[in-house]
């Protein structure tokens, strides 16, 4: 009992440092207080979406999810980084959700805690699901849980200020070419790109296209892949391509600056859709390239339906049924796109893009994302993460080179995993 006690200590440490990300939609502010498994039939549920009340459309179907399953779901909307820790609270106190919502990076948290049920065991099928999206709540070949969605990263451009810079956005193949557009931009008098590099996850978010796309690993930081991916940026930060308020910009404040129409570009997610259409500007969508050419990977955001462990295990019955409700293909076109997801199954990203085909390029930026928690790197991603976005704030304020960040970072990740 002690180490479980321990390991649930840890857990809530490593939760702590994965900080919400909008691209997974959050509120701000729990509606309501956590509570355990009531009796009967009332099953709990918790989710991180305090945003969404009992009669938004993701209301209505957690509702009717349990209506079909024969019994009343007491549902709970809190903050992402609320819910990790008071999920690990309830484990440790013996009276966890039933059902619980979660942001893909936290699941193998939880599931090294010892608190999250194996699919498999439940008899919930996952086999339609693609594989690099399930991969982010697969740990040890199993997965823990069923994804109701996935967002990710691609670049919004501003047409006018392309067209004006003669700029071919199909042209945007590889980096040289990408900043090469944004040197005739800044050229013709715009501004080039935003992102986010901000002291947080959203900072890492954001650099790993850019990181991955290089060629680089996440286990070795300061390889020259790596520090060819964080030189670019600060060539942009220092050609006045990119804004030196990058290093504060969240992806919100990112997005507005972007919204103004002085920017070419802006690094950003399948959830501002919405805002995109408010900008009173023509604006496209291309994949963040690679180094060398191709979309770069892109990390998935999204959260995963999950089943907690129960002393009482005569509820896993009502329990599958619940979650295979929520995530049957059904239900996850209405529920995409009321969260902005591209859907985690290839036949429902058909019926999106026919319905919008708006999404077409982010159904492709989903097919080339990796979880960031995936290759087996589980709960080491925080401990990696940090050191992450530190190198990338030592190098853009020009306090460390580039190498000399990341060989920083390394030795911090490595301590970290020690």
């Amino acid at each position: 009992m002690r180490n479980h006690r321990r390991t649930l200590i840890t857990a809530v440490a490593a939760v702590g440092a994965l900080t919400a990300l909008a691209a997974c939609g959050n509120g701000s502010d729990s509606s309501a207080s956590g509570s355990g498994k009531a009796a009967g039939g009332t099953y709990t549920f918790w989710d991180p979406y305090p945003q969404f009340d009992a009669s938004s459309d993701w209301g209505k179907l957690v509702t009717k999810c349990g209506s079909d399953a024969g019994v009343t779901i007491k549902r709970t909307g809190m903050d992402t980084s609320d819910l990790g820790n008071k999920a690990l609270l309830a484990a440790q106190q013996g009276n966890a959700p039933d059902v619980m919502l979660v942001d893909n990076p936290v699941v193998s948290t939880l599931v090294e805690a010892g608190i999250l049920n194996k699919m498999d065991d439940l008899g919930i099928a996952t086999t339609s699901i693609q594989k690099n999206i399930i991969g982010a709540g697969t740990l040890h070949g199993y997965p823990y849980g069923v994804p109701i969605g996935a967002n990710t990263l691609a670049l919004y451009y501003n047409k006018k200020v392309l067209s004006a810079a003669h700029v071919d956005p199909a042209s945007l193949t590889n980096w040289a070419a990408l900043s090469e557009a944004l040197k005739k931009v800044k050229a013709a008098g715009k501004k080039g790109i935003t992102f986010s590099a901000i002291n947080t996850e959203e900072g890492s978010f954001q650099f790993l296209p850019w990181f991955w796309g290089s060629g680089a690993d996440l286990t070795k930081l300061d390889s020259d892949k790596g520090v060819a991916a964080l030189s670019l940026w600060k060539q942009w930060v220092d050609e006045g391509y990119a804004p030196k308020d990058v290093l504060q910009n969240t992806q919100t404040t990112s997005w507005q600056e972007f919204a103004t129409g002085e920017y070419a570009f802006g690094e950003n997610g399948t959830w501002q859709l919405g805002n995109a259409e408010k900008t009173g500007f023509d604006y496209g969508v291309v994949s963040i390239p690679g180094q060398d050419g191709g979309a770069a990977p892109v990390p998935t955001g999204g959260e995963f339906v999950t089943v907690p462990v129960q002393k009482d295990t005569s509820r896993y019955d009502v329990t599958k049924k619940i979650v295979t409700c929520l995530t049957s293909d059904a239900n996850l076109l209405p529920t995409d796109t009321t969260l902005a997801y591209v859907a985690p199954v290839t036949a429902v990203q058909a019926q999106q893009v026919k319905a919008d085909p708006k999404l077409k390029p982010w159904v492709a930026a989903v097919a080339a994302a990796r979880g960031r928690t995936s290759d087996g790197l589980g709960t080491r991603y925080p401990t990696i993460s940090q050191p992450l976005w530190t190198a990338v704030q030592a190098a853009l304020s020009g306090g460390q080179s580039p190498q000399a960040a990341l060989d920083a970072a390394q030795k911090a990740a490595d301590k970290g995993n020690g």
